[in-house]
């Protein structure tokens, strides 16, 4: 859709933006003349303006004409003009032709104008089905300092500097045609802009208004917001002058404080100043813009990503991000005939990247909250719309196009299994449907500490026929301040989540450097076995058995000589004050579990240890957070506890069995041991494998693992 700066000529004398005495001169019949506005002083515009807008840019030959003239005002008159008829420049994101505005935005748009401003994840409360916003008054002033006092998350005063409901607001112009959205936007804009002037140079991390995220996300918005409200009499040229220098202030600020670290806010950055170099190309400087950033945008599709596709912060909430950054650049470049300055590959290489997405989210296109993902952000329909993105990217792949359409065309994955090994993320599933049961293993390799990337190696979540039975934790929390610092490490902590601990400790930095060791595919089970230093001396060996496609059989291996720690293994379950999870004492023979009780749909788990010593165990109750800021669900769970032998191994082994109905629970017999061990060297690792049994409902068969000779008799 061209990003055309006019609606259409039947419409055009609705919109162009006549003084009144322009009118009267229309009124008497004149149409030859060629009308301009009442004279203005030369210092209503601001003069920067001419020192950032090309005058030999085509089209812009009446401005130079003016400004040479010294004619400041009727200059930035006729620039206004070029941008109100402009046709050249191409922008997807917008639909000036049919408008349409989500009653989410209006909700935004509306709250905007008594100064509620949306600041993403946050709101002060709902009412009606609404989101309500905070206010930001303070003595009839807007009080750009003001946080929430139950508000202790760092994220609250970026976010607000984002300006995330002006877009919003020029969508409901568009759609409306009330003044007062455009009359709102200039308002807070110019007050904005006068409170934080655009520093030179380098910025300081505490200038968090021009720092990072805040004014790449500015400028993004900044070039869709502009041609929504171009047509209204209240956008002047005073105005003009006053946005287009800012914007070129913003754009040279993010060039000044570029990102080192290569993280999805230097991707957003390039993807700002690139998108600023071909949609806003009268500029002078935007062929320096467009060829800058197209450099450093061919640079970051290959460093942003690992071997196995996976973008390197390991979250996969940024990872969507930065795909979808990289998308966007593309399909600009491709309208605005600018792909010659990226490479003939450049689409190719988010193939990998493209899939995992794919591969991570569940059958009922939902996604777990693993690392720093905020799944209420990633709905069912946000989801649908970066997978017809990438169908769009690649329409050869038949099961990217199945998923994108939820199955109605393409081809159904046949997969079962997808290993991502350079990352540390590993699926297990029985099929692609939506009653089909699947295991997400998280095993990050992250020696460098990437911040997104929780210390929570070993952890896991399945779904099975619609339900997720192991939520993750979540983030709650950015931190910023000695409450929300600790929020974070609560939600973050390794007990929190299902898998091994030392002595309930958090794993530490450096040593989140998980290894894929084995998969393998051996009759009617699915093997996959990965392990994670938890601390020095202490390795953590976890294999999966998925069996018929319907159950789960874990080991677990604390391993490492001299060390006798208390060694924990965490999980926990999905519960509700409706339906609340139950837990099964068995500890009199050293068993230990809990099972959910919904209508149907159920699972039970059971951990079955080989040794005794100190055995203890616990249950616990912990939150989910889907969004920052909120809880959203509970989970109720188990630690079960025993001392590691000094030159041996805490070994565990655990049983995840699904049941319909409650009241089927009493049929149901598990039991579980080692078999590679006599008890009197109960404890012994083996660092080929572990031999078990497991016997369900008196059913007994036997797997072999040849490469890592493991055994499991089912």
């Amino acid at each position: 859709m061209k990003n055309i700066f006019f609606i259409c000529i039947c419409a055009l004398f609705a919109f162009t933006g006549c003084t009144d005495d322009d009118d009267e001169l229309l009124a008497n019949g004149d149409t030859n003349i060629n009308l301009l506005p009442n004279p203005q002083p030369n210092g209503v515009i601001n003069e920067k303006l001419f020192e950032v807008i090309n005058l030999d840019y085509p089209g812009l030959e009446k401005v130079k004409e003016y400004y040479e003239a010294n004619e400041y005002y009727y200059a930035a008159h006729e620039l206004l003009k070029y941008y109100r008829n402009r046709s050249d420049v191409s922008n997807p994101n917008i639909n000036l032709i049919n408008p349409s505005i989500t009653a989410f935005d209006q909700n935004i748009a509306d709250q905007a104008l008594e100064h509620r401003f949306y600041v993403r994840n946050f709101k002060e409360k709902e009412e009606n089905g609404k989101e309500v916003y905070y206010l930001f008054d303070k003595d009839k002033k807007i009080d750009w300092t003001y946080i929430p006092a139950e508000i202790t998350d760092q994220e609250f005063k970026s976010q607000t500097h984002r300006h995330q409901w002006m877009l919003p607001q020029a969508k409901a112009y568009r759609v409306n045609q009330n003044e007062k959205y455009i009359q709102s936007w200039i308002e807070v804009y110019s007050d904005w802009l006068n409170t934080f002037p655009c520093p030179e140079g380098t910025v300081s991390k505490d200038a968090v208004q021009w720092y990072g995220l805040q004014p790449a996300e500015r400028v993004l918005d900044q070039i869709d917001i502009m041609p929504h409200f171009i047509q209204s009499t209240n956008f002047t040229p005073q105005w003009l002058s006053t946005f287009l220098v800012a914007f070129a202030n913003e754009v040279e600020c993010i060039r000044n404080n570029y990102y080192t670290d290569g993280s999805n806010i230097y991707v957003t950055q390039v993807q700002a100043i690139t998108t600023a170099g071909i949609l806003m190309p009268e500029f002078k400087n935007a062929e320096a813009w467009l060829n800058e950033g197209a450099q450093k945008i061919t640079e970051q599709i290959t460093a942003q990503f690992l071997e196995d596709g996976v973008q390197n912060e390991l979250d996969p909430s940024y990872h969507i991000g930065v795909v979808a950054g990289f998308y966007n650049i593309y399909k600009i470049a491709q309208l605005n005939n600018k792909l010659s300055l990226f490479p003939s590959t450049y689409i190719e290489q988010l193939r990998k990247a493209a899939r995992f997405v794919m591969d991570i989210i569940y059958p009922d296109y939902t996604i777990d909250n693993f690392n720093d993902t905020r799944s209420a952000s990633y709905t069912k329909n946000v989801l649908l719309r970066n997978l017809r993105q990438y169908s769009e990217m690649f329409p050869d792949d038949a099961e990217m196009k199945w998923i994108s359409t939820e199955g109605k065309q393409g081809t159904t994955p046949a997969g079962l299994t997808q290993i991502y090994d350079a990352s540390g993320y590993y699926m297990l599933r029985s099929g692609w449907g939506k009653s089909s049961t699947m295991m997400i293993l998280k095993n990050n390799n992250n020696p460098d500490n990437k911040w997104h990337c929780q210390p929570d190696n070993g952890t896991f979540g399945i779904y099975r026929n619609g339900r997720n039975f192991f939520p993750d934790a979540g983030v709650y929390s950015y931190g910023g301040t000695s409450a929300s610092n600790e929020d974070r490490k609560t939600f973050l902590a390794t007990k929190n989540h299902n898998t091994m601990t030392a002595l309930s400790a958090t794993i530490a930095n450096g040593y989140m450097k998980g290894e894929f060791l084995k998969h393998e595919t051996k009759g009617n089970t699915q093997i996959l076995v990965t392990q994670n230093q938890i601390k020095a001396g202490l390795t953590h060996r976890r294999a999966v058995f998925f069996v018929d496609k319907e159950f789960f059989v874990l080991v677990d291996e604390g391993y490492g000589d001299g060390n006798k720690d208390k060694i924990n293994l965490n999980f926990h379950l999905c519960s509700s004050e409706a339906n609340e999870t139950v837990y099964d004492d068995l500890s009199a023979s050293y068993q230990y579990g809990a099972h959910t009780t919904f209508a149907n749909n159920n699972i039970l788990v059971r951990t079955f240890a080989e040794t005794n010593q100190d055995f203890g165990k616990s249950n616990v109750a912990s939150d989910v957070s889907n969004k920052l800021g909120e809880k959203n669900a509970s989970r109720k769970g188990y630690q079960y506890t025993i001392r590691k032998p000094g030159n041996g191994a805490a070994r565990f082994i655990t049983v995840i069995y699904p049941f319909e109905a409650v009241s089927t629970l009493n049929n149901l017999t598990i039991d579980a041991q080692f078999t590679d061990n006599t008890p009197e060297d109960a404890g012994t690792f083996h660092t080929n494998g572990a031999a078990v049994e497991v016997t369900i409902n008196g059913k007994t068969v036997s797997y072999t693992h040849l490469t890592l000779p493991t055994i499991l008799r089912v």
